[in-house]
């Protein structure tokens, strides 16, 4: 077994692929509308499929934003550099939400950053 994907409803496709494209760097894998359905799917990573998990987002048409609860927690992203991973988000437009450092009561360097839609993202020192 292995983890495919985590599920994201997203109130504003296009601005949420950009923000992971153009602001995290991963890839738009692939994307298919379900008119009968009325909702849009649209998958992101730093890899194939095959090779990694991704994230899926759903957009359902009409929905532009979501009350995202107190269960969530964050996606969590392992950089090299955490300070330079978090400078770079912060030039592309990103919105830092931590800035990095010790994360509270241990040593591993942590950053933390919010999306479009106000999910939570963890930079991740690599060790």
């Amino acid at each position: 077994m292995r983890i495919l994907h985590t599920m994201l409803r997203v109130g504003d496709l296009t601005r949420s692929i950009n923000f992971y494209t153009n602001v995290l760097g991963m890839k738009l894998l692939r994307q298919k509308e379900y008119p009968e359905g009325e909702f849009t799917l649209a998958f992101v990573g730093y890899g194939e499929e095959s090779e990694q998990a991704v994230i899926e987002f759903t957009y359902n048409w009409g929905v532009d934003r979501y009350d995202l609860g107190d269960g969530y927690g964050h996606i969590a992203l392992e950089v090299d550099d955490v300070y330079q991973a978090a400078e770079a988000i912060r030039e592309r437009g990103g919105k830092i939400l931590r800035e990095p450092g010790p994360m509270h009561a241990g040593t591993t360097i942590i950053a933390f950053v919010e999306d479009p839609d106000g999910y939570a993202i963890e930079l991740i020192g690599k060790k």
